[in-house]
């Protein structure tokens, strides 16, 4: 028989930090658990899922063994880059965001924060996916405003947006996207004008606005988090393939006649995505408003705890041209409130989810945001 005494030293520090390990895996389970349903203990349930990468990434360091840490986001945050944007240039690095980004290297590996100063930026940006770890950070005082005025008639739907991020793990902090294309009437086609597409995998949003009227936001793909933004469309202002949480963020329709706030792009049931929106405020003009349609086959979209205005229809939802899709729709309504919440005359399709049916909805969990968020930088 083996006699432990005779292992090194070394041997019983190493099992001691695989116990210390394995005891605390339910400590980083509970950082995912729920939403709180008081909304004043919000922000510190944010706050402590996004700060779980950097205690997985501070125990590496500290050479105590986790599991599930993003390595490559970890060596990216080790090495931050800043670099500076300003109209006036004798006051930063660049007088453009396009130069700033055009500056980044190809297949990038370091976080590189661009600081952008206040004022109006026309430029049209395509962060393309090579160019990764990229965050836009304006003044929460002065916000910078990129803005463009492309549209689908010029550029198609997608690529007419006036920020597209095709690159994983970006960050936009205090920064207004606009497009400026005027709003479009029922005689004009081709007048879908995006602000921004988010193409990226794993990628952040605080505090941000986007304004325009049709396809305002185009979530298009990949995991994203939106924290205390603001969203302002008329029809299929929040669209695409993505699967989001959206957090404490108001979202204005100016819909002059009916309007539509999402137009979620799931098709296959094997699509793993889906927008979730808590906590947030829907607001605006009219009484026409449907808070989502059925533009794709299998849409998923769930509010909860939100508060929904006079202008959000009766009805809640629609198929449009689609009757057939009320089988295949995930529409999902979880104690919000306000005289566009009631669900005495809701479609039928739309889902009143109980206890159970909501949860998987209301954790961090959601988009595996503990394994990659992280906090906003600070200056």
């Amino acid at each position: 028989m083996r006699r432990f005494y005779n292992k090194p030293l070394s041997f019983f520090i190493t099992l001691l930090l695989f116990l210390v390990q394995f005891l605390m895996i339910p400590t980083t389970v509970s950082s995912s658990k729920l939403v709180p349903e008081d909304v004043s203990k919000l922000k510190s349930w944010v706050a402590d899922n996004i700060n779980e990468f950097n205690k997985r990434r501070a125990n590496i360091s500290q050479g105590i063994p986790r599991i599930n840490l993003d390595m490559r986001l970890a060596k990216a945050e080790d090495m931050v880059k800043v670099i500076t944007v300003a109209k006036d240039a004798s006051l930063a690095d660049y007088q453009t965001i396009t130069d700033a980004i055009n500056s980044i290297p190809l297949h990038n590996k370091q976080r590189t924060i661009i600081k952008i100063s206040g004022g109006e930026y026309w430029e049209k940006i395509t962060i393309e996916c090579s160019k990764r770890f990229v965050t836009l950070y304006g003044d929460p005082v002065d916000m910078p405003k990129i803005v463009f005025n492309g549209t689908a008639e010029q550029y198609g739907t997608v690529y007419s947006a006036t920020v597209a991020v095709e690159s994983d793990y970006f960050m936009a902090v205090n920064v207004i996207f606009a497009n400026s294309a005027p709003m479009p009437n029922v005689n004009i086609t081709g007048a879908q004008a995006v602000a921004m597409r988010i193409s990226g995998d794993k990628a952040a949003f605080h505090n941000c606005k986007f304004v325009g009227f049709q396809d305002t936001l185009c979530d298009d793909r990949g995991r994203h988090f939106f924290m205390n933004c603001y969203i302002r469309g008329t029809v299929d202002f929040i669209f695409g393939n993505g699967k989001s949480l959206y957090l404490n963020t108001t979202i204005e329709s100016v819909a002059e006649g009916t309007g539509v706030i999402t137009a979620q792009g799931r098709e296959n049931v094997a699509d793993n995505s889906g927008f979730t929106f808590i906590y947030c405020n829907i607001t605006g003009i009219g009484n026409n408003t449907y808070l989502g349609r059925a533009w794709k086959e299998r849409p998923r979209v769930v509010f909860a705890y939100t508060y929904m205005g006079h202008l959000i229809n009766y009805e809640g939802w629609s198929t449009g041209k689609y009757p057939h899709r009320n089988e295949t729709v995930y529409y999902g309504e979880y104690k919000c409130r306000g005289p566009g919440a009631s669900s005495s005359r809701r479609v039928r399709y739309a889902k009143l989810l109980s206890d159970e049916e909501a949860k998987p909805f209301l954790s961090m969990n959601y988009i595996k945001g503990n394994k990659w968020l992280i906090p906003p930088p600070k200056f």
